[in-house]
């Protein structure tokens, strides 16, 4: 797996209401959006990245102003069957 390390001035995550621990998680779920949004990964990849369940990733879309579901019924049945309950 590959890493990269970031530099982020102190004042970012107080700026972003989140906390230092926090900030990475953020930035990668940022990016994953972005890249979802412009069909350059496709959902699944872009929850890979973000660290997060495909459904999870698809469900919080919305917060970032991004079209959420472009599934069928059947395959939002489908990926909703395989989110463990404790979610």
């Amino acid at each position: 797996m590959e890493q990269i390390a970031v530099q982020i001035p102190d004042n970012i995550p107080l700026a972003l209401k989140i906390s230092q621990q926090k900030i990475g998680s953020e930035l990668l779920m940022l990016a994953a959006v972005k890249l979802y949004e412009l069909d350059r990964l496709s959902s699944g990849a872009a929850a890979r990245l973000a660290g997060i369940p495909r459904v999870v990733f698809l469900s919080r879309l919305a917060d970032y102003g991004v079209n959420t579901f472009q599934l069928t019924e059947e395959e939002l049945a489908k990926e909703t069957s395989l989110v463990p309950n404790h979610l």
